[in-house]
């Protein structure tokens, strides 16, 4: 083996123990969330910025950061009730109202920016979503709890789901425009959409099911899980579905078949940890700063707009329900980040042969923004609010 080939093969090892170092530096002397400090690495490191680090998409760093966002789309799907949209039907009300005015808002913004019609409506199905990677993982390095921390939870289930429902019907309404394929253009909207989030349903029945019929379910529960996020991911790439919504709905599912995940439980353990450290490094390393520089007037007015809107609309609907003015403020700025979510869901589009990450050159600004200073706001924010219970043991 040469010495370039050998060299080749600790480049990623020696990225991640570099993000995680820098990730204790910042979160024991700084007090930040260790993500914020994982993006800065990847960013630095990565080849477009002179660093190391190649081009993650086309390695098996992609696959593996699919696996690691599965996993977290899966936790947050199983901490998702249902039915406390039933007895409190102003949180779906709030979340139409955010969402569906993050879209107005950004595409009008993205219009005055003269982005073209399409480009701009997948920009504005972008911002529609926060990313549960940054919510979850602040939350769980607090151990928040209560009303700031669920109904942004909740939220960023629901956006998550919003915005995949918008973003594939604004691809298929691309192709359909570019080739005037409308059977290609239905399959890669609503039929994914529905295949995506019914395979997820039966991961979602079966695993618990399985569970039961061994015997042992709280205790095997982690492992268990774990193993079908993979497979459900997996899976969902072979057959070119969403594993975004995929394992997003086996949460849904598998919280109400009664199958109980302990706290100590939750994140997946050290794998969660480790896949968390990889999927934030893996995101920064797809930046270009000269495509961040180029987008960034763009990126800032619609970060502006998409704030304004999501903390007027849960402000506007505290009060109804049943959360005070204040912390329907705290609500909205917790739900600042998107980065995440974006990238990944920009990256799974292009077996459609469509390289929206070249296109939407605004993409870049935000993520570089909100990779670092999105997860600062969401952990101030539950600071603000009370709830931040406790910090892990270090």
């Amino acid at each position: 083996m040469s010495d370039l080939a050998a060299l080749g093969e600790i480049v990623w090892p020696s990225s991640l123990a570099l993000a995680w170092l820098a990730g204790e530096i910042g979160h024991r002397w700084l007090g930040l969330p260790r993500i914020s400090s994982y993006g800065v690495v990847g960013f630095l490191l990565a080849s477009a910025q002179g660093g190391f680090l190649p081009d993650p998409r086309d390695g098996p760093a992609a696959w593996l950061a699919d696996v690691a966002f599965g996993l977290i789309l899966f936790e947050l799907g199983y901490r998702i009730n249902l039915n406390w949209l039933r007895t409190n039907p102003w949180l779906a009300v709030t979340s139409l109202v955010e969402a569906g005015g993050s879209f107005v808002a950004v595409f009008f913004v993205a219009q005055r920016f003269s982005v073209a019609p399409v480009p701009a409506l997948l920009l504005a199905a972008l911002a529609m979503s926060t990313s549960p990677a940054a919510v979850v993982r602040v939350t769980n390095e607090l151990h928040s709890s209560g009303q700031v921390t669920e109904r942004t939870l909740h939220l960023s289930a629901f956006n998550c789901v919003l915005a995949v429902i918008a973003f594939k019907i604004v691809v298929g309404y691309g192709l359909l425009v570019s080739d005037g394929g409308i059977l290609r253009a239905l399959w890669s909207s609503l039929a994914v959409l529905a295949v995506s989030a019914g395979l997820g349903a039966a991961f979602g029945v079966a695993v618990p099911g399985l569970l039961r019929m061994l015997g042992g379910g709280e205790r095997n529960a982690t492992l268990a899980f774990a193993a079908a996020v993979i497979v459900a991911t997996a899976l969902s790439h072979a057959l070119q579905f969403s594993p975004l919504l995929a394992t997003l709905a086996f949460g849904i599912v598998a919280r109400h078949r009664r199958v109980v995940l302990s706290p100590a439980q939750r994140n997946f353990g050290a794998l969660g940890d480790l896949l968390t450290l990889l999927l934030f490094v893996f995101v920064a390393a797809t930046i270009d700063w000269r495509h961040a520089v180029e987008g960034a007037g763009l990126a800032l007015a619609v970060i502006a707009v998409r704030v304004a809107v999501k903390t007027s609309a849960t402000t506007l609907f505290a009060r109804a329900s049943g959360l005070s003015w204040r912390k329907g403020v705290l609500t909205g700025l917790a739900l600042t980040p998107l980065s995440v979510f974006a990238i990944l869901l920009l990256e799974q589009s292009r077996y459609l042969g469509l390289d929206l990450l070249d296109e939407l050159k605004a993409i870049m600004g935000m993520v570089l923004l909100l990779e670092v200073i999105a997860p600062i706001i969401t952990q101030r924010a539950l600071i603000r609010a009370g709830e931040a219970t406790g910090r892990e043991e270090d």
